[in-house]
């Protein structure tokens, strides 16, 4: 019956993808799944056991699309057969998708091993539906208030799912986040803290947005000796002692090479590791480091990951750049969705380079992006002031963004509001001096939208082929 079950499962789930797909309705990356989880709701975790190197889970606020991008670069150039969902499609239909298209017609995996993005409210599911051998905390965030509530309930939620993970696993955590290092306390499994060591780079941004400002155990606000941006840092409570735990894998050297990427020195037990990034700002720089931290614990060399790291692909819409037809502009994509992520793609672009912005910025408030927009207020776009030569605005919240630019001092002159976003991207491309780079900024399903359209004018591959 267990087999019967399981061969249905598959043959109707990829039959409901390849009609999805065929009908246009979008890249069949998780209705297979729902198909599949109805018929059979222990297909998922049938498949992950019979892995022989077991299942990697990265979880976030931020940064786990392309976090799980560089692991799987670095874990393919370490020649392992992975399973990935590379499309990001990561809630639990999403990642049992990604198993049915490798499973054999009894629902065993041809992979050695799985790498799961997962998203932050699926994370508790994941864990008790995969059993992971490696899961990598990245960041904890206010993001999407009406989907997931405040963050104590996600770090709360988080906790009580690593409980149960038994001492061969293993947890990667960003150390200088409060709220990861309170709930890898106490655990069973083995953890691995990373973190960053130059301080340099610790200029205090975004601090009004900071949501991990109280002690964990205590409730006693944290002194920060310092500050990356948000509540990202080197921090103590004066009041019972609680402080950042010492990295085992600490980022430090950063040195921005302006929109062309970063050198990175990252420091571990074995000695240290040092490439160039081609990806911009802070937050790659961060991404490296989980990724390194999070394949060293897997047993790959520091030379695959530097090689691997120094030779990688962006992920679609993160800061992916993508030509605007033949002998096109470039365009420079780069998703925002909330106060602490825009902030920072604020604060790459703006630091990366002198010279004036060419933006096209498309706010969305679909179910996906999170129907509230007040986090527009949050995010710092102040730093945009004096420094636009021309922004296009678009999307369902067009009028909203456009509002939010001009109390951040940018010139109503400079403002341009097109609601549709294929007519807004050819107003944007339009006003692009010849040389100039267009950096588009969207939210998520405004990303998916610009995808479509860029993949309609033949300039890049639908998102799930990316």
């Amino acid at each position: 019956m267990y087999r019967l079950r399981t061969t249905a499962a598959l043959a109707l789930a990829r039959t409901a993808g390849t009609l999805s797909r065929r009908l246009g309705l979008g890249g069949g990356t998780s209705l297979p799944g729902q198909v599949a989880r109805i018929l059979d709701p222990t297909i998922l975790t049938n498949f992950c056991t019979a892995l022989p190197e077991g299942v990697a889970l990265i979880a976030g606020t931020n940064g786990k699309t392309t976090t799980s991008r560089m692991v799987a670069t670095i874990l393919e150039q370490a020649g392992k057969p992975l399973l990935h969902n590379r499309a990001g499609a990561n809630l639990l239909p999403g990642l049992t998708t990604v198993a049915i298209a490798d499973a054999d017609w009894r629902g065993r995996p041809h992979a050695h091993q799985a790498l799961f993005e997962t998203d932050e409210a699926a994370l508790p599911q994941a864990i008790a539906e995969t059993r992971p051998r490696l899961v990598v905390l990245l960041n904890l965030f206010r993001d999407q208030l009406d989907r997931y509530g405040e963050i104590d309930t996600i770090a709360s939620h988080w906790r009580t799912a690593l409980q149960t993970l038994p001492p061969t696993s293993t947890v990667v955590f960003n150390a200088d986040d409060p709220a990861l290092a309170s709930i890898v306390q106490g655990l069973s499994a083995q953890i691995i803290a990373f973190g960053l060591a130059d301080v340099r780079q610790a200029t205090g941004a975004a601090l009004h947005i900071a949501d991990s400002q109280f002690c964990h155990v205590c409730g006693h606000r944290y002194h920060y000796q310092h500050v990356f941006y948000a509540h990202i840092g080197h921090y103590a409570c004066p009041q019972c002692g609680q402080h950042r735990p010492e990295p085992d894998i600490a980022l430090t050297v950063l040195e921005p090479r302006g929109l062309d990427g970063s050198d990175l020195q990252i420091t571990h037990p074995g000695g240290t590791v040092q490439f160039r990034l081609p990806l911009p700002g802070l937050y790659n720089a961060q991404n490296a480091l989980a990724a390194t931290a999070a394949t060293l614990a897997l047993g790959i060399t520091p030379a695959t990951i530097s090689s691997a790291l120094q030779n990688f692909q962006a992920a679609f819409g993160r800061i992916e750049r993508i030509t605007a037809g033949p002998n096109g502009p470039p365009l420079l994509i780069a998703l925002i969705k909330n106060p602490v992520g825009a902030s920072e793609t604020v604060r790459m672009f703006t630091t990366a380079t002198d010279q004036p912005l060419h933006l096209l910025i498309a706010i969305n408030d679909r179910f996906a992006d999170g129907t509230d927009v007040s986090w527009l207020w949050d995010a710092d776009f102040e730093p945009l002031a004096q420094r636009v030569a021309h922004v296009t605005v678009s999307g369902t919240r067009a009028a909203d963004m456009a509002l939010r630019l001009d109390y951040a001092g940018v010139a109503g002159e400079v403002i341009t509001v097109i609601d549709d976003l294929p007519a807004a991207l050819d107003a944007a491309l339009s006003r692009l001096p010849p040389g100039e780079t267009l950096a588009v900024l969207p939210t998520y399903t405004a990303m998916l939208d610009l995808r479509s359209e860029i993949s309609r004018r033949g300039w890049a591959k639908p998102f799930w082929e990316a």
